[in-house]
């Protein structure tokens, strides 16, 4: 595979190289894949972390009891309804 990099890019790739610490282009290429890959997992994490904190909340209500019961799509159209109305005249 060839790939065309902005010589910046590029140079950045040989000062990597050139500092010792990899044996050529492709390893820095392979490093920098590696950390992407790390990187992007950590981001999930932290996504996913804040979701859980931010369902907390809920699930303790629905645990205490507080919790509504929707027991047709009827229901749950009539919920969101009464949601959106309520964020409209509340934004409005």
């Amino acid at each position: 595979m060839q790939i065309s990099l902005p010589a910046e890019l590029e140079a950045k790739i040989k000062a990597k190289v050139d500092s010792g610490m990899y044996d050529d282009a492709a390893e820095v290429i392979r490093e920098a894949l590696r950390f992407m890959d790390s990187h992007e997992k950590w981001l999930s994490e932290i996504k996913l972390s804040r979701l859980r904190e931010q369902l907390l909340p809920a699930l303790n209500q629905l645990n205490s009891g507080a919790g509504i019961v929707l027991d047709s799509d009827a229901a749950l159209q009539a919920l969101v309804h009464k949601l959106q109305h309520s964020a409209s005249t509340t934004n409005g």
